[in-house]
């Protein structure tokens, strides 16, 4: 069911250090950026051929406090079947939608509280285009 992790998704205080940190310092590569209202408010970093980290800019990060992980996400390749199989064993997790990234996603929360994203990647995915994601 699970193919893979698709991305962690990371709260920054300062894009630029952040990108500089994860490109320059652990070797990822910028695949597209977030655009709201024309301000890039965050980006996407290539890990290895279907892996990513994703940025997005957020006030009050302290480095030595909360937790900056947003959430994780997980590749899947029928989130219809999941979502099924989530249901079918007691869990909640929310309908799918098409992204602005134009891939499928849905959402559903761990005991904890942690909340996991799964993604099905269509051919217009960003992750697959490169191109950037346009938010509203």
């Amino acid at each position: 069911m699970i193919t893979g992790l698709a991305h962690v998704c990371l709260a920054a205080g300062n894009l630029d250090d952040t990108q500089r940190f994860y490109c320059e310092g652990l070797g990822f590569t910028k695949t597209f950026d977030f655009i709201r209202d024309g301000k890039v408010v965050g980006f996407y970093l290539k890990v290895s051929d279907r892996t990513y980290v994703e940025v997005f800019l957020q006030d009050n990060i302290r480095p030595d406090g909360a937790c900056p992980i947003r959430h994780f996400c997980l590749e899947v390749q029928d989130i219809d079947a999941v979502a099924n199989h989530l249901k079918a064993n007691g869990y909640d997790i929310t309908e799918k939608k098409l992204g602005a990234d134009h891939s499928w996603q849905a959402w559903t929360t761990d005991p904890t509280g942690i909340r996991i994203e799964f993604h099905q990647y269509t051919d217009k995915s960003c992750q697959m285009t490169n191109q950037d994601c346009l938010l509203d």
